[in-house]
């Protein structure tokens, strides 16, 4: 986590958090806590933490104490000061007496590693010309060239605050380098592309049809031929995915042409009589040609369903469970035969057998279900569009131009209020929102002036005119909408701020038109998970108490007219999911489990005995009677449906949806998600934790949910109480010996010694048979009488909170390392083949996981990202479901380690005496400490794709000792972005975490230009050499 902003907030966070100060060490520790990183302060260049501390004293302000230790506070940062402003200037319909200032200290959820959306990527637009000055493309490249100004630095940062990672897929119509317009052979293109395709059957990339060609024929490809592909529909088919951005071309063979034998065929455009083909791939002599038109449809509708993708080897399952009737088994066999309705993409090579189905756009872009779909073929958000300057033209002579939702994955929001779920009123916070609102409202107080001198009242205000407004009570003048026009009052509607009001004619005024250019910040969002709810008085009060007048981070789901979101309230120590906490609203407190202290409970189920040494208790009740009676109808139900309406398609999390327990439904909610196919799961009525894929979940079916969601969870959290040992340092030979005795007993008993409301905890005396009465029966007498806690706990914390106290203090000693060389792994272990690389001087499309300075970065191949994305979800799924088992762990060798959840393939660079270990993760290039706990042998599965990450160095500038600043501006530049790298040298080495690439870097994500990373660098080191 090297971006700047997002380390200042973090710390922020962290400060505020703490308003008597913190040490520097705490600070440290409260920051692992919180990011699961070290304050990167090398990688922002600075040797020393309180040295980057002192460089951002608009985040950290510093004293000394009595004692002569310097304390850091959070000083008034800009944000804090800016959101406070925004809360304290909203108007509000509820006339409080005073504003409501809260949710200042919001903390940002950091960004995934990857998009969630797994799907192949399309190339890169590629640079024009080599940024070399003095090389080839030299004249082009004064045009090219950032100027920048003196002032370097800021310039610098509000360029880069346009981050834009779209990327520029090319089209039929942009030109692939020089010799536009030179005439060719069609006859020899023609040939060739045919070769092409019969090494890429299942389609490929137009943007990738130039790369291909030069390799294969080392000659450029015509550009006029590009143009020429969809004309050929003999040889290819030219067809546009799904995605949101409509000029993404596919590349296919010709349909109903399956002959490789044809040398002209340009003569035969329509080959009616061509014969079955022998080359493509063979199918059983009993598999008919083609699918009958009731199975394409069902196949279709589960694509629509899983528009991220879905794996063909979940295909007779799902179709089984959802149509109650086998596949066909040549589907699987010949998966060709879908070639019309889905894109097939194998991200295993080694396993042919795994392939994702990727559904394709129908040509009426009748895909409702689909995300991108919508994004560009809303008919909704067209008419919405019209109306809207419509209403512009009506009311005025000036249009309001439509607000557009911000580019970032998590905006921040105040939530203004809600009567309905479906239309939350909010506004967006930040740079061209809130900030620029407030900069409107200045200037109209000034225009209008609060004095003697103020303009004339609007003399006959319209209904529907947009007008100014001088709010009552406060001396502010804001934009508004009449509502209503009555005798001597006026019912208008703030239209940057989301409330009606009832005022005098006397303080309306006309609208210049200089305040129609910044669109209505006031906007709607529809809470995600909540629909049937909507107008439940139970939601809304929940809603009410939670979140309006609040400030919250807002995850957009769908970016639509009315997005669909999920909000979540950051200012705590652990994040509130707002869409969760008001569903819970709708539960029936007298269907929960009753639970008093001193009273014993016999027939108690233990459904969980956890790691920490947790357990999760099921007690007789009235709601577990009831959940149980309504899941068995759901069995039934199911059973007599034969549709694809309850596949869950759109995961989020705090989701309350089904999943199999032991063969039956079971209530589960979605606490994580891992990409778009794989999610972790809590079964809340028995306590565990599941990592699934999004394919066997299903939605509870609306005859159900009501009732269902009436029943509180009906898994008890408990811990053993009068045990020396806390929760958290037990040890797996304990966790062990309490599942075996109660896993599996049906009449376990329990007495309550105490209930801890701010854990959500009941600490409790544990039996396994009825004899409650008697204390030393009880399993928490036999744990403390034993010798399962006798040794060193220590190496058996896993928490979060331990990993977190160990970082600041200095390194323990390393065990000696393994008599292994020390720079290569165990020939015993098979290692995966090397990442490919383009000769040199071609471009390769990447992705900058890490960037410390441009001598030092960590590039990733961007077009098979999903390849990695996918990998790491079967590394989820595989070991999330695998026991611990002891395992004898080696420096320099590479294991599977759990770092956030997540499963990484790493490379052990030492193993300390306290029981965690210093890993180097292998496809993204960071440096993590992890609890030797979470280490697994990596099986051969995993060891088949290449390891993605690359070390890398950029070319073009001379090697030095980068400044603090020029690492920063290298970083803004790179860090987490796609970029076009063209390859200058590599330096192979026995190990491919060793090799290191020197490569140009190129931003193209400007269409009018091309941003040559080293130029940027050259000339930043010329001014500060200048500015010396």
């Amino acid at each position: 986590m090297a971006d700047v902003e997002l380390v200042k907030k973090m710390l922020r966070a962290v400060l505020q958090a703490n308003k008597s100060g913190v040490s520097l060490s705490r600070l440290q520790t409260e920051y692992k806590e919180l990011t699961g990183e070290q304050i990167p302060h090398k990688h922002m260049g600075h040797n020393q933490l309180d040295a980057l501390l002192a460089s951002m004293p608009s985040v950290v302000r510093m004293e000394r104490n009595r004692t002569g230790e310097m304390v850091y506070f959070a000083s008034g940062a800009n944000e804090t000061a800016h959101i406070a402003k925004v809360v304290a200037r909203q108007r509000s319909s509820k006339k409080t007496g005073r504003p409501h200032l809260v949710n200042t200290q919001m903390r940002v959820k950091p960004a995934a590693p990857l998009v969630l959306n797994a799907k192949p990527q399309t190339s890169l637009r590629q640079p024009n010309h080599r940024g070399r000055g003095g090389g080839r493309g030299g004249a082009g490249l004064r045009e090219t060239r950032m100027t920048l100004p003196s002032r370097f630095q800021k310039e610098v940062h509000a360029h880069l605050s346009r981050n834009s990672q779209q990327t520029a897929p090319m089209n039929l119509n942009e030109s692939f380098g020089s010799g536009k317009g030179k005439p060719y052979n069609p006859q020899q293109v023609q040939g060739r592309i045919k070769e092409i395709l019969g090494k890429y059957s299942n389609g490929f990339w137009v943007s990738k049809l130039p790369q291909i060609y030069r390799e294969l024929y080392k000659q450029e490809l015509p550009t006029e031929a590009i143009k020429d592909l969809e004309n050929w529909t003999h040889i290819c088919t030219v067809e546009k995915t799904c995605s949101s951005n409509p000029s993404e071309l596919l590349l296919y063979p010709a349909k109903e042409q399956n002959t490789t034998s044809s040398p002209s065929p340009i003569h035969n455009p329509n080959p009616t009589t061509s014969p079955p083909s022998s080359s493509s791939s063979p199918s059983p002599p009993s598999s008919p040609a083609s699918l009958s038109p009731d199975l394409k449809q069902k196949l279709e509708e589960l694509l629509v369903k899983y528009s991220n993708g879905l794996w063909a080897h979940a295909l007779p399952k799902l179709f089984q469970d959802t149509y109650k009737t086998k596949l066909p088994g040549h589907v699987l066999e010949n998966l060709d035969l879908l070639s019309d309705i889905c894109t097939i993409d194998y991200p295993m090579p080694d396993n042919p057998k795994r392939a994702i189905l990727y559904r394709r756009c129908s040509a009426g872009g009748g895909g409702g279900e689909d995300e991108n779909c919508n994004r560009r073929n809303s008919s909704t958000s067209e008419e919405e569009m019209r109306m809207r300057k419509e209403l512009g033209r009506r009311l005025s002579n000036h249009a309001v131009p439509s607000l557009q939702i911000p580019k970032e994955e998590y905006p921040s929001v105040l939530v203004v209020e809600a009567t309905n779920t479906n239309g939350v009123i909010l506004r967006y916070i930040g740079e061209g929102y809130s900030q620029a609102q407030e900069s409107m409202e200045d200037e109209m107080r000034e225009f209008y002036g609060l004095d003697q001198s103020s303009p004339t009242p609007l003399a006959s205000p319209a209904s529907g005119q947009l007008v100014a407004v001088r709010a009552e009570e406060e001396e502010e003048i804001l934009r508004a909408q009449v509502c209503e026009v009555m005798t001597d009052k006026v019912k208008v509607y703030y239209v940057d701020h989301g409330f009606s009001e009832v005022i005098s004619k006397t303080k309306v005024f006309e609208l210049h038109e200089k305040f129609f250019k910044l669109p209505f910040q006031a906007t709607k969002c529809k809470l995600a998970g909540l629909e049937p709810f909507c107008q439940e008085p139970a939601v809304l009060k929940k809603f009410e108490t939670m979140a309006s007048g609040r400030i919250l981070l807002a995850e957009i789901l769908e970016r639509r007219q009315t997005p669909l979101v999920v909000l979540y309230d950051t200012s705590q120590d652990d994040d509130v999911n707002i869409n969760a906490a008001c569903r819970k609203g709708l539960q029936d407190k007298t269907l929960a489990s009753p639970l008093q202290v001193n009273s014993a409970y016999m027939n108690v189920t233990v459904s969980s005995v956890c790691s920490d040494g947790t357990i999760y208790c099921q007690l007789p009740s009235r709601g577990l009677a009831k959940m149980n009676e309504i899941l068995e109808n759901i069995e039934t139900y199911f059973h007599s449906q034969v549709t694809s309406e309850f596949l869950v398609s759109r995961p989020f999390c705090g989701k309350g949806c089904l999943a199999r327990y032991k063969g039956k439904w079971s209530r589960v909610e979605i606490t994580n998600l891992h990409g778009s196919r794989v999610l972790d799961i809590l079964f809340i009525d028995v306590g565990v934790q599941a990592s699934v894929e999004v394919i066997e979940l299903r939605e509870i079916p609306p005859p159900f949910l009501r009732d269902l969601m009436a029943i509180p969870p009906q898994a008890v959290k408990c811990c053993l109480a009068d045990l020396a040992v806390s929760i958290g340092s037990w040890n797996p030979d304990a966790v062990q010996w309490l599942r075996e005795k109660v896993l599996n007993t049906t009449d376990c008993s329990m007495k309550v010694a105490k209930v801890d409301e701010t854990k959500h905890c009941i600490y409790v005396h544990l039996f396994t048979d009825k004899n409650f009465h008697d204390s030393t029966r009880s399993l928490n007498h036999q744990m403390a009488q034993s010798d399962l806690f006798k040794q060193q706990p220590d190496v058996f914390l896993t928490s979060h909170r331990f990993l977190g106290g160990n970082t600041t203090s200095s390194s323990p000693p390393e065990t000696p390392s393994s008599p292994s060389s020390p720079s290569s792994p165990t020939s015993l272990l098979q290692l995966p083949p090397l990442l490919e690389l383009p000769p040199t001087g071609n471009n390769i499309d990447v992705y900058v996981s890490v960037a410390c300075h441009p001598g030092h970065f960590v590039l990733q191949p961007w077009r098979d990202m999903y390849k990695l994305v996918v990998l790491m979800g079967e590394m989820i799924l595989y070991y999330n479901k695998t026991e611990e088992k002891p395992l004898n762990i080696e420096k320099n060798q590479i294991y599977a380690a759990k770092v956030d959840n997540n499963w990484h393939r790493v490379l052990v660079k030492g193993v300390l005496t306290n029981g965690l270990v210093s890993v180097y993760e292998l496809d993204y290039g960071r440096h993590e400490l992890v609890s030797c706990t979470q280490l697994r042998a990596l099986i051969k599965e995993f060891r088949q794709l290449p390891f993605q990450g690359i070390t890398a160095q950029l070319a073009g500038v001379k090697p030095r000792q980068w400044s603090e600043e020029a690492s920063i501006v290298f970083r803004n530049h790179v860090e987490k972005k796609p970029l076009v790298a063209q390859l200058e040298a590599v330096q192979e080495a026995t190990n491919p975490w060793d090799r290191r690439l020197t490569v140009f870097l190129v931003d193209t994500s400007q269409e009018e230009r091309d941003i040559w990373v080293h130029d940027i660098m050259a000339e930043f080191a010329e001014e500060l050499t200048n500015e010396l």
